[in-house]
């Protein structure tokens, strides 16, 4: 006796055949994907609000991981979510739909790389240039710097697709799927090769100089002792700011190289495959693992998180007359 074969819409003769996951793997799948999004939400929601909520965070740098940290929990709070339809084996949604759910992924996706390369361009400007860079990176310089970076992710993702927001569905082989169709080439080169090239060829400079300077600085004579060890440190703080991000980045680039070294292939993106679900996965998990680097390199978020748990951020003397002498303010007070 033959089986029959299960329809999306068993009205329509050209509807999908469902590609069911068994119990288990349903099971595992959506226990991991709601584990991941709480969690990326939860470690998200505290870098913003110990950024926004302390005035001595409110440093260039940490505004660039602030909007980083932005960008990763709407990755939590819609982009996770919205996976598990995804995974479902039929689209029931539409076809706009389809498309539209690709837009806040694409707009996280870009929002990313931009703000990795304002960072890289941040610590080249502090490291390379530190004279001039109280004058080029201002807090409202940055701000405009941030602004630019999610217009142009919003406008860049729409481009990229845009015929696919024009003719809902016409990718799709059959009811009951959800294909979209992206410029491959531009994608890569844009939003991958160089933003990637710029990042890589910033950090190798940071790196150099960083060295470069801390030997100039050893050599310096007795007669000068009190002014280089004011520069030390000061260059110690810089360094170990390009090292913690230098690291972020790392984590970005080991997440983000297997998704676009697959669209080299030029494949159309078929939800529900293993290699779409796997590199789904990486690029979820980016934005799960930045919150834990703060947390490993940054010794004022690890404050601010123990601050905001035991809920003394509700304090008014912390939260608008927070003293010098407090431990958590002059941890804060510089920035990184």
């Amino acid at each position: 006796m033959e089986t029959q074969v299960e329809l999306c819409f068993p009205q329509f003769n050209t509807s999908c055949k469902k590609q069911t996951h068994t119990h288990f793997e349903s099971i595992i799948i959506y226990t991991l994907l709601s584990s991941f999004s709480l969690l990326t939400m939860s470690l998200n929601l505290l870098v913003i609000i110990s950024i926004s909520h302390f005035r001595q965070l409110h440093t260039p740098t940490n505004l660039l991981l602030l909007s980083l940290a932005v960008s990763d929990f709407l990755v939590g709070l819609i982009v996770m979510p919205f996976q598990i339809l995804f995974i479902e084996p039929c689209w029931f949604l539409g076809e706009l739909m389809c498309a539209l759910c690709y837009i806040i992924p694409f707009i996280t996706v870009c929002s990313s790389a931009v703000n990795m390369v304002l960072i890289s361009v941040d610590r080249y400007v502090a490291i390379c240039d530190p004279l001039r860079y109280p004058i080029k990176f201002t807090l409202k310089r940055v701000q405009i710097y941030i602004l630019l970076c999610w217009v142009y992710s919003v406008f860049y993702s729409f481009q990229i697709l845009f015929d696919n927001l024009k003719q809902p569905g016409s990718y799709n082989s059959c009811y009951g799927q959800c294909v979209v169709n992206i410029n491959g080439a531009v994608d890569l080169v844009l939003g991958f090769i160089i933003p990637i090239s710029s990042i890589t060829i910033l950090y190798m400079r940071v790196f150099v100089v960083a060295v470069s300077q801390a030997r100039s600085m050893r050599s310096h004579v007795a007669a000068v002792k009190l002014q280089r060890s004011v520069t030390v440190t000061v260059k110690k703080s810089e360094l170990k700011a390009a090292r913690t991000l230098g690291v972020v980045v790392a984590v970005f680039l080991m997440c983000y190289c297997p998704y676009y070294c697959v669209t080299l292939s030029g494949a159309d993106l078929v939800v529900g495959s293993s290699s779409e679900v796997i590199m789904v996965f990486l690029l979820y998990l980016n934005s799960c693992l930045n919150p834990v680097i703060y947390a490993f390199f940054y010794p004022w978020f690890r404050k601010s998180v123990k601050l905001i748990v035991t809920f003394e951020i509700l304090r008014p003397l912390l939260c608008r007359h927070c003293s010098e002498d407090h431990v958590h303010c002059r941890k804060a007070k510089n920035g990184l």
